[in-house]
């Protein structure tokens, strides 16, 4: 006969969570890769490519990439063992998606960011001297108006710095008329035919540009001419769907 002193056994329930764990993994790592990033950025908007090595930039890159890889690694096995279990937590598998997506992005850009400089670095034999890199558009709030970037490099030789103009036009079509506007035309920031630069190893060119009425562009023309020592000239042309497709 039992002891009617002696206390019942007692139970605790404890609330199963799937993926909870998993979840908060994630959320701390999506943390950690916005703070990376931002940190990144921070650096950019103190001029910290513009002003430092182009070597130790590339170094950093590399490191970053490998930390970026490595966090993306781990989230890919998460998002494996969450598609392997049994009850998947919806809301921890669209965290883990949202995850991967923001680190490919974010490696994109850094592998972009690494060639850009690897190429300054180490060019080719027929690439060396002042060069166009790239010209992009992005359509801007007004009809007809876009903001636009270039890029100039120095490649190889850029122990030293190089200054010139560069001066860009838009060709297209009025009136049924080829017509040749220069940049100076179509922004109210540009007062000049070039637009100074002196840099060691890229400059960035930015700026808004206004089409008028009726004009038709399919090319934008940019020629850049250093002086003194290193006087050379660098022209590429680019052609305007592409630039307002991609």
């Amino acid at each position: 006969m039992s002891d009617p002193r002696k206390p019942a056994d007692e139970y605790v329930v404890i609330r199963h969570r799937p993926g909870y764990r998993l979840r908060r993994s994630l959320i701390l790592l999506a943390f950690t890769v916005i703070a990376a990033v931002a940190g990144y950025a921070a650096g950019l908007a103190q001029g910290g490519f513009r002003f430092s090595s182009a070597e130790a930039s590339a170094e950093q890159l590399v490191e970053e990439v490998e930390n970026l890889r490595e966090q993306y690694r781990e989230a890919r096995q998460g998002l494996v063992n969450l598609e392997r279990g049994r009850a998947i937590d919806e809301q921890a598998l669209r965290e883990a998606r949202n995850t991967i997506v923001g680190l490919e992005t974010r490696i994109s850009e850094l592998e972009a960011d690494l060639t850009f400089y690897r190429n300054i670095m180490a060019p080719s034999e027929t690439s060396k001297g002042l060069q166009v890199d790239s010209f992009t558009l992005s359509p801007a709030r007004e009809s007809g108006a876009f903001d636009f970037k270039m890029v100039l490099t120095q490649v190889g030789n850029n122990k030293s710095y190089i200054s010139g103009l560069v001066a860009v036009n838009v060709i297209g079509r009025l009136d049924g008329e080829k017509e040749v506007i220069a940049l100076r035309d179509l922004s109210d920031e540009i007062d000049d035919l070039g637009v100074k630069f002196r840099f060691r190893y890229f400059q960035d060119v930015e700026g808004s540009l206004r089409l008028p009425e009726s004009f038709e562009p399919y090319e934008i023309q940019v020629v850049a001419q250093a002086e003194g020592r290193k006087a050379s000239q660098a022209e590429r042309t680019f052609d305007w769907k592409d630039l307002t497709e991609n």
